[in-house]
């Protein structure tokens, strides 16, 4: 028996307007069932170009972020294709603008223009810096928003010049995410009320309100400290923000064993406790039992020297089945070339197939239970569905779409 499928958006339909890698706020509505159709120029979006790798002519990046998408082709310089955009607003939820602020606006379809022949459009415009502030013309490419809101601090090669570092961008991830989540949001209320609404998002804020807590913890230290210490395990002296915080310790660390690393988090103490029992070193917690909640024991070298020995006599496969015997929270070090041979990857995340979508590619990671995932169909060719959306969504017969080829509204 074939396992249902459910399209959990199906009738919420999109009309995108995007170039490169913005596209993406779209990506997960289109996998959970949206009907997506990118409105592109006559020379298309050039992501298909764009970055590695290069899957038989087209980017991974335009195979993925377009994945499950239809793409139409009309020429906004012309007025009849203006009003053939307009038509599809009509049968729209929501439409998204993908690039700089003000694009759509320019050729005459701001939000007023559209909620004229539709009061219940959601529009959304995500950009690099968004419709505001001094930045907001500046051009710019997904790392500038990662470096924006200091996310990376820049490494220096063997020439003395600094670099990019090798790091997740956040940005160009989070800021689709945020929008996505707000235009769901928006949807729910214009069905509920009969109200449309304007929404518009940085990639740059997306990455500094992703990255929450480290400016969150900076702030709350310009606080004088009878008012914000650290934890009491460190005798409440202020560690650094997140996961810089974490250098130093001991209990909370990655360890090497026999076939790799592992990452150890044994800070409170009942974790302690039933680790040094479980490898029979009850001796180590009576001599270093630590704080109940939070502690690292950050500096215990000694202690760090007998963990490292202890790590070192099993396989990392050996000390995960470990910790789910004895319920210690102990983790494998995988890389992102590797995560893939991980059982728990294997369980849980099948690859979409190449055959497909063109290049293997990660589901969206929302289950529905008892379901199988939702494949989405292959990223466009430029003006793939022109015909077909005019004809199925807009009703056009032959003669229109012939009259609007002659026009130059479409191609």
């Amino acid at each position: 028996m074939t396992a249902k499928t459910t399209r959990l958006l199906d009738g919420v339909r999109i009309v995108e307007v995007s170039m490169l890698g913005p596209a993406a706020i779209t990506t997960a509505l289109a996998d959970l069932g949206a009907e997506v159709i990118k409105v592109e120029t006559p020379q298309g979006d050039y992501v298909r170009q764009m970055t590695w790798p290069i899957v038989e002519g087209v980017s991974l990046m335009h195979l993925h972020v377009n994945r499950g998408k239809r793409s139409v082709v009309i020429d906004l310089r012309t007025e009849s294709g203006v009003d053939l955009f307009l038509d599809l607003v009509r049968e729209a939820d929501v439409v998204v603008e993908a690039m700089r602020p003000g694009g759509l606006a320019r050729r005459g379809l701001s939000f007023a223009a559209m909620q004229e022949v539709n009061p219940r459009i959601v529009q959304c415009t995500i950009s690099g810096y968004g419709a505001s502030g001094p930045y907001r013309d500046l051009a710019s490419h997904g790392i500038a928003y990662d470096a924006w809101a200091g996310i990376f601090a820049p490494e220096t090669d063997a020439n003395g010049h600094p670099g990019i570092p090798d790091h997740v961008s956040i940005g160009i991830n989070a800021g689709p995410l945020f929008g996505a989540l707000g235009i769901l949001a928006a949807v729910i209320h214009a069905r509920a009320t009969g109200e449309g609404a304007e929404l518009e998002l940085a990639q740059s804020d997306a990455a500094v309100a992703f990255d929450w807590y480290r400016s969150e913890t900076y702030r709350a230290y310009e606080r004088p400290e009878t008012q914000v210490t650290g934890n009491k395990s460190d005798d409440y002296a202020r560690r650094e923000p997140a996961i810089a915080g974490m250098r130093g310790g001991v209990r909370y660390q990655v360890y090497e064993s026999i076939d790799g690393f592992v990452l150890f988090m044994a800070s409170e103490q009942h974790f302690w406790k039933k680790f040094t029992d479980a490898v029979d070193r009850p001796e180590l917690f009576e001599r270093w039992p630590g704080s109940q909640y939070g502690d690292h024991a950050r500096g215990n070298i000694e202690l760090q020297d007998e963990l490292t020995e202890i790590f070192r006599g099993r396989t990392t496969a050996d000390w995960v089945d470990f910790g789910i015997e004895t319920d210690v929270p102990i983790a494998p070090v995988n890389t992102a070339h590797t995560v893939h041979d991980d059982p728990q990857f294997q369980d849980r995340l099948s690859w979409l197939p190449a055959d497909v979508l063109g290049a293997d590619q990660l589901p969206f990671p929302v289950k529905v239970a008892g379901e199988e995932p939702l494949v989405p169909g292959k990223a466009p060719e430029v003006g793939e569905h022109t015909d077909a959306v005019l004809r199925e969504v807009l009703g056009y017969d032959d003669a229109r779409i012939a009259a609007l080829r002659e026009a130059g509204a479409i191609t």
